[in-house]
Parts: C-alpha cells; sequence; structure tokens
C-alpha cells in the first residue's frame, strides 16, 4: 500500500539537550489515518537528549512499548522513576548521548501529553472519550514522521524499539525505507498473534466491566475505572515475565505471615507484587488509552498490505537491520522475530540476527542485560561509522 506523502515543514530550532517539548499542527496538517478518518489538531509530545549535530545526521528514535512513554531517559513527572530505558540511554550507555540526538515521543493515542482519548476534543470543549478515532501502528509512525520532519531532519540514523516500539521500528522501515538508515526491532514481531490478541481482549473487558468506566466517559464525571485497569495491568504484566523469573523471584512464598489466612488477603508474595504493578499503573496510565493502544497492536499485521508476503514490506531496502529476541519471552518469541529476519533474508537486505540467553521473559529487553547493550552499541556504532558520525 503505498504510503501517504510526508508533511513537510519548517524545521523547529533543534532542542536545546535532554529537554522535552510538544508540537502542534493545526486543522491544515491534518493526519490522515488508516480508518479513513483525520484527526486535526494534532500534538505530539517528546523527549530529546543529546546533541543534533550540524548535519543533522545523528538522530535516532526510540520508540516505546504499550506501557511507556517519551521518557526514556528521563525521571518521570508522575512517578518519580528512572526513564523505563535508563540502562541503555545516556552518556556513556548503549545509545550513547554523548554522540547521537535521541528523540522519543508519547504515541498518538497515548496519554502523556500526545493527543489521545483523554485530550479535549476542539468540536465538543469535552474530552473525546470513546469519540477519539480507532489507530493502527502505522498511524503513529506517520505522526512520528511529522515531528522528524518538523526537527528537519531527512534521514535517522537509526529507529529502535521493543516490543510494541519494535512494531513501530518495523513499520518506520516498511513505510519510510530512505528515511531509516538502521532499525533494530526488539523482541517482537511483525503482527499479533492469536494468543496476544486473546490477553489484550481480557485486559479491554477487565476495563470495560469497571462501573466506573460509563462507556469511556468516565472523565466527565471525575471518576477513573481503577479496578478494571489495574486487573488489565496485573494480566498483561504476567506475559511480560518467564515462569522462571516467577519461580526465582517469589515461587510460593508467603508475604509478611507465617501461615496461609484462609481467605483473600494476598498470602503469596506473588499475589502482593501483582497487585503492586496494577495499583502503580493506575497512577500513570488512562484506561480509555489502554484501550486504545492494544487495539493498534492487534491490527498490527506488516504482509497485510503486500499480499500476505511479509518480504515484500521490505523489498529493495537499504535499511540495514538487526533482530533481537530473548529465548524465554514467550509473548513475542524467537520464532517470531526470526520470520522477520527471514523476510528481510528474502527481500535480500542487510540483516543480523542475535538470540540472547535470558531467564527474564520479555520484560527482558527493559532490563540490566550487558549481552543486549553490547548488541546495541555495536550496531549503532557500526552504522555511524559507515556515516562519518564521530
Amino acid at each position: 500500500m503505498p504510503e501517504a506523502q510526508p508533511v513537510f515543514l519548517r524545521p523547529l530550532k533543534a532542542p536545546a539537550e535532554n529537554t522535552g517539548s510538544t508540537v502542534a499542527f493545526g486543522t491544515d496538517q491534518p493526519l490522515v489515518l488508516d480508518s479513513g478518518k483525520c484527526l486535526a489538531p494534532l500534538t505530539i509530545a517528546y523527549m530529546t537528549y543529546g546533541q543534533l549535530n550540524a548535519a543533522r545526521s545523528n538522530a535516532v528514535l526510540v520508540c516505546h512499548a504499550l506501557s511507556g512513554d517519551q521518557f526514556v531517559a528521563s525521571r518521570h513527572p508522575l512517578t518519580g522513576k528512572a526513564g523505563w530505558w535508563d540502562y541503555a540511554v545516556g552518556p556513556g550507555k548503549a545509545i550513547d548521548t554523548n554522540r547521537f540526538f535521541v528523540i522519543c515521543t508519547n504515541v498518538i493515542g497515548g496519554c502523556m501529553g500526545t493527543t489521545g482519548p483523554a485530550s479535549v476534543d476542539p468540536k465538543t470543549g469535552q474530552t473525546y472519550g470513546l469519540g477519539f478515532p480507532l489507530v493502527t501502528i502505522r498511524d503513529m509512525v506517520r505522526a512520528q514522521a511529522m515531528l522528524i520532519d518538523a526537527l528537519g531532519i531527512d534521514q535517522l540514523l537509526a529507529v529502535t524499539g521493543g516490543s510494541m516500539g519494535g512494531m513501530q521500528t518495523l513499520q518506520w522501515a516498511a513505510s519510510y525505507p530512505e528515511r531509516v538508515y538502521s532499525a533494530m526491532p526488539i523482541a517482537t514481531a511483525a503482527r499479533h498473534s492469536a494468543q496476544n490478541i486473546a490477553f489484550n481482549e481480557v485486559g479491554r473487558q477487565a476495563i470495560m466491566a469497571d462501573p466506573s468506566w460509563r462507556g469511556g466517559d468516565y472523565a466527565r464525571s471525575a471518576v477513573h475505572p481503577s479496578k478494571g485497569l489495574a486487573v488489565a495491568r496485573m494480566a498483561a504484566h504476567i506475559t511480560y515475565l518467564s515462569e522462571a523469573a516467577l519461580q526465582r523471584k517469589f515461587g510460593r512464598q508467603l508475604t509478611d505471615r507465617n501461615a496461609l489466612s484462609f481467605g483473600f488477603d494476598a498470602d503469596f508474595q506473588i499475589e502482593s507484587y501483582l497487585r503492586h504493578q496494577g495499583m502503580t499503573f493506575v497512577d500513570r496510565f488512562d484506561a480509555n488509552s489502554y484501550l486504545y493502544i492494544t487495539r493498534a497492536m492487534d491490527y498490527f499485521d506488516l504482509a497485510a498490505d503486500y499480499g500476505g508476503v511479509l518480504a515484500e514490506a521490505f523489498r529493495g531496502t537499504k535499511t540495514r537491520f538487526c533482530i533481537v529476541s530473548f529465548t524465554s519471552d514467550w509473548l513475542f518469541p524467537t520464532v517470531e522475530n526470526k520470520r522477520v529476519a527471514h523476510a528481510l533474508n528474502a527481500a535480500g537486505a542487510n540483516v543480523s540476527f542475535v538470540e540472547i540467553e535470558s531467564d527474564r521473559g520479555h520484560d527482558a529487553f527493559l532490563l540490566d542485560e550487558p549481552q543486549l547493550f553490547d548488541t546495541m552499541s555495536g550496531f549503532l556504532g557500526a552504522a555511524a561509522a559507515v556515516k562519518g558520525i564521530g
């Protein structure tokens, strides 16, 4: 499917080092969605780290996963916690901000400053709620391309991300091959599996079953479906871990008690852990955004636009690829990542594949995994050397 023409804008002034900002697009610059609807006006929130060089050739776009945001290496303004990829992004780290200009945006449909269901619909003066149009991974990438245009960057040195961030990385390479010099999709797939769609549906139903959801209009009533969102997060979080990791961290150990309560309090440490994950998530995430973003992941099927042949999505590409998977990831297992690598090989692309031994499950890409960081550093360093970036 031909990609819509990018919107070229007068370049913004290069952001100062380690800054957050927003860029607004008016009604004369609508985002045309896969659904056929248009979104305008539109705001994109983003963070930058490092400095853009004079040639504007050292930009690295980092794409976040479902529960992430633009604060990839910054303290989160709501939780006070370190950035979600603080292990990987920063001075001297795998994505070295002494060398690279790192950009991370909050995706369309998100809830940290980019236009989403919690934003005000200018037509009604009320929050969009379920009036917000459904978005896809490709819509998210189109919006990011509008921002990259606004920054005056013709080609990204690299695009990378894990999980849903990896989906965006693959979509970038398919939609804008001339604008992506290198791509590193991590722990991802070219389409969402039936199992993953099923887990997402459980989460959505938990949210919509919460009486406070109110058909998506909870913001107008100053309530929030916290219980439903917490359950959705708990269910999803189980899929991010591995059985070995759960057994190692928790086993059947009890919480702060010496015997079973013979009730439904959290007897086991794993129960307490999951409840904590659910409760802290609702403090920083919007329930409707969760519905929209999980739906975007469900709709992702990169090969569908190319006659069902994934290799055709990358035919003739000059982008350099490095695909990374983890041995214990059962949400996006190695076989799905290899399927992408095989398609790239069939398309004649420059591709390498790395499977990292880890018992930490899908979440391994967010954790302190030295082999991942060595792989990232080597891949980005090689790309930078070819491009003459010091």
